[in-house]
């Protein structure tokens, strides 16, 4: 019956939506929401569809097309009780300025990468009121002394929460690797949900625009990492390296870049926040199909970054023009979403597979992290490149979102940085063939696609809120 009245809550405030599996596999949501379903039927907003629509259709009772409106209706009420009974509601309408999608109930897909050892469980992840969305990735290790080290921890939804005991270990240690609110957010309620293990978060965690100290989010007797010589109980199966900056923002209460980056020598994996990322050829699973097929529809924001090219089926409004479940559309919104999230406004969301193919399949750092943020502290972001590559004998990356792990070397990862090199005087690589690996590892954007987010640095940069790009005097 909480189940029950959970979905009964959410179907009313207009929070339910269907997850994407539960979507694509309807029948088996029925079967395994039929008990919840039947506790509140005759509740509210369900009455009109207590009954069968395919026995009142036989009956004479109702044309077709009502009862295959019907059949719908009563299969969205079901599917959404199908989430609750899951595990999935999880209500989160904080973040400044845009919530974190989605609101209501949140999927989790747990994949082992290496047997017994490492486990990625992913969430989706979005802004409320756009069309961006994408995964969110945490990571969770076994240690060789015992227990399960969680990095960046996700939503902890029943599922999640299930999902991590059936591993068969306590979690022992739960770790905040970086400032950034969508990782923060979810720290304290999932530390809430294991009691006895101990929180590290980073240094230098702000918040924007009011100064919130830590405790505000809820995270209490947490150590924290404060540098590369912090001891931690687990250093000596996972080591870590700070790169913490001065403040990014001129304006008070602007804190500064945070992340931390980890070690895993066992596995011979670097773990890392939002520094460097890989775009995927295809959407991660956790991505529901409404929110790619909504991204293929040609709408107000492709009309704006079209090229000037006349739009096909324009709609004013979202959802108001039909759109076929293809996989080609699936494609299409997947490559808008993720040029939206990179670019804020790439140069041409109509056709947008010239730009997708230029940043996807390979290791980079994101184009606003490279525009936004590592321009202005590219010598604090190049030490702690340096010293990752100088100290690990790393073989993969994890990160936290898009694609996981990556095959890649020490000097793959470094050649991602090359581009701050030209800001910082006598900063430049050694040797013929390393210079030229840099230089081949960071071209292929293209350039128009930065417009939006050269214009918004410079904006920011007139109004005095972020310095110029370049070291700090």
């Amino acid at each position: 019956m909480l189940a029950a009245a959970a979905s009964n809550a959410a179907a009313n405030l207009g929070l339910s939506r269907a997850s994407g599996d539960a979507s694509r596999n309807c029948e088996a949501d029925n079967r395994l929401a039929w008990k919840s379903y039947v506790g509140f039927r005759h509740a509210g907003c369900l009455t009109r569809v207590a009954e069968s629509p395919q026995r009142r259709f036989r009956s004479g009772q109702i044309e077709r097309e009502q009862c295959l409106k019907s059949r719908r209706q009563c299969g969205k009420i079901v599917c959404t009780t199908a989430n609750v009974a899951r595990g999935r509601f999880y209500l989160n309408v904080t973040g400044f300025p845009f919530p974190l999608n989605p609101l209501a109930f949140r999927r989790t897909v747990r994949t082992e990468v290496d047997p017994g050892s490492i486990w990625f469980f992913e969430q989706e992840q979005g802004l409320a009121g756009t069309n961006v969305t994408t995964n969110v990735r945490m990571t969770v290790i076994k240690l060789k002394s015992g227990g399960l080290w969680v990095h960046a921890p996700i939503a902890p939804t029943e599922e999640c929460v299930r999902l991590i005991k059936e591993l068969g270990e306590p979690v022992k240690y739960i770790v905040l690797t970086t400032y950034a609110y969508e990782h923060k957010v979810f720290v304290s309620p999932f530390a809430r949900k294991f009691p006895k293990a101990q929180v590290w978060v980073a240094p230098g965690l702000w918040s924007y625009p009011i100064p919130l100290p830590v405790e505000a989010f809820g995270i209490f007797k947490a150590g924290t990492i404060k540098d590369d010589a912090t001891e931690t109980p687990w250093q000596d199966e996972i080591e870590h390296k700070v790169l913490e900056s001065s403040p990014v923002g001129s304006v008070p209460g602007i804190g500064p870049y945070v992340e931390l980056a980890f070690f895993h020598k066992a596995s011979k994996s670097l773990l890392v926040t939002d520094a460097v990322i890989r775009v995927p050829d295809t959407p991660p699973e956790v991505i529901r199909k409404e929110a790619l097929l909504d991204s293929a529809r040609n709408g107000v924001v492709v009309s704006l970054r079209s090229g000037g090219k006349p739009i096909p089926d324009f709609k004013l409004f979202p959802g108001s023009n039909r759109i076929d479940d293809t996989e080609e559309n699936r494609l299409l919104g997947w490559q808008r979403m993720l040029l939206l999230g990179l670019y804020f406004g790439p140069s041409d969301l109509l056709d947008p597979q010239e730009s997708f193919r230029a940043i996807a399949g390979r290791l980079l750092v994101s184009p606003v992290v490279r525009t936004l943020v590592f321009t202005k502290i590219p010598d604090e972001a190049l030490d702690w490149a340096d010293r990752i590559v100088k100290d690990w004998r790393f073989q993969r990356v994890i990160t936290c979102h898009l694609d996981s792990p990556i095959a890649t070397s020490p000097r793959e990862f470094r050649a991602c940085f090359a581009f701050l090199e030209e800001l910082v005087p006598g900063r430049r690589k050694k040797g013929l063939l390393d210079f030229f690996k840099a230089k081949t590892q960071n071209t292929g954007f293209v350039e128009e696609d930065f417009a939006t987010l050269k214009g918004l640095d410079a904006f920011l940069v007139n109004l005095g809120v972020v310095p110029k790009p370049g070291p700090r005097n």
